[in-house]
């Protein structure tokens, strides 16, 4: 009775002194040299910072790390490939395979089982878009037009079946911070208007909902709707080239262009000689321009030369924030040349017009 009560105290102490603040992500890499690196990365506001450099011995690799409160995602970088991995308090178990690291994964907690189950619906998309894109080039070369019409119409049902499938992940996975960063990519190439991707912020839990980047992707997504045609344009104050203010209101005209360009942007410039026939055609007839361009910061000259040689004649305002420019942001613009058309009342009336399309708008208004 003595010796268990002793092996009782050894035990508690033991308990006690468990280690319950830190997680092992530990793994197996055979046919994966001895002394190779297996480099853990933390992904953070959109910057990477190295955590720790673990050593593959005898095909494994083992490391000891404090648990993770708030939704993370991590990389393991093996061979210069990248392994995301999701860390929250379980231990987690790596598979990496030398042949093939993008099929590597990681397992232990719900998070990562579902990113891995993503994972091989998107290698199999890639493997169906390869064999199409083979399939078509054949088809270029043998000049078989009805194939080159089904390879067509085949890849438009594989992206329509991606987005969908995407759109379901997101749905479906409400505690997965990598749910909620590729709601934030769809928003981002357009595979999401403002309401669906606010309606999957709003699903996810508290915990993922609370994030800096759901609150980003909420915001933007407000900022596209308040963008859109029949919406109030937003109001903007901002820097001219002379080092004076200018408000969009002090800009309006019986109807106004809002023109976003950069002078490093190639089709801004392409299109600009369009944009100042427009200009010159229709502004005795009552339309402004007022441009706001996205040059970078210390770019300043390089914008007032552009303003000059492309013949801008109108009202220019920028911030030089390049793409964090706060206006492109209240305006959800996320690629350039970008345009909207207000009426006298600030209404947004069409928005992304170019070449021909705006001559015509014009037209129909001014003429």
């Amino acid at each position: 009775m003595k010796y268990a009560i002793v092996a009782l105290l050894l035990f508690s102490q033991l308990a006690c002194t468990t280690d319950t603040n830190s997680y092992t992500l530990s793994g197996s890499a055979d046919g994966l040299e001895d002394g190779s690196k297996v480099i853990i990365y933390s992904l953070k506001d959109n910057r990477t910072n190295v955590i720790d450099t673990l050593f593959i011995k005898n095909g494994s690799f083992s490391g000891k790390f404090p648990k993770i409160t708030e939704p993370s995602m991590y990389f393991m970088v093996v061979s210069n490939s990248s392994i995301p991995y999701f860390p929250e308090s379980e231990d987690l178990k790596a598979t990496i395979y030398k042949d093939s690291i993008q099929a590597s994964f990681v397992t232990g907690n719900l998070q990562n089982d579902s990113y891995r189950e993503f994972a091989i619906n998107s290698r199999k998309v890639t493997k169906l878009r390869t064999e199409i894109s083979d399939s078509y080039r054949a088809a270029k070369r043998a000049n078989d037009g009805d194939l080159i019409k089904k390879l067509q119409q085949q890849n438009v049902m594989i992206t329509n079946n991606e987005v969908a499938f995407k759109k379901n992940f997101a749905k479906e996975n409400p505690n997965s911070i990598f749910a909620l960063l590729l709601v934030s990519e769809m928003l981002n190439q357009k595979q999401l208007n403002a309401r669906e991707a606010s309606n999957l912020v709003a699903n996810f839990s508290p915990k993922i909902g609370s994030t800096d980047i759901a609150k980003e992707i909420t915001a933007t997504a407000q900022n596209l709707k308040n963008s859109d045609v029949g919406g109030q344009a937003p109001a903007f104050t901002a820097q001219t080239p002379e080092g004076g203010k200018l408000s969009l209101q002090d800009a309006m005209g019986e109807y106004t262009i809002i023109d976003f360009w950069a002078s490093w942007c190639g089709p801004c410039r392409k299109e600009n000689p369009n944009v100042v026939r427009v200009y010159n055609n229709y502004h005795d007839k009552g339309l402004n321009i007022i441009s706001v361009s996205l040059d970078k910061a210390g770019q300043k000259d390089r914008w007032i030369k552009a303003i000059k040689k492309d013949k801008m004649d109108w009202f220019h305002v920028s911030n030089l924030q390049f793409w964090q420019d706060p206006i492109a942001r209240q305006y959800g613009v996320r690629s350039i040349p970008a345009t909207f058309l207000l009426d006298k009342n600030g209404i947004i009336i069409a928005k992304n017009l170019r070449g021909n399309a705006l001559d015509a708008k014009v037209a129909s208004l001014l003429d």
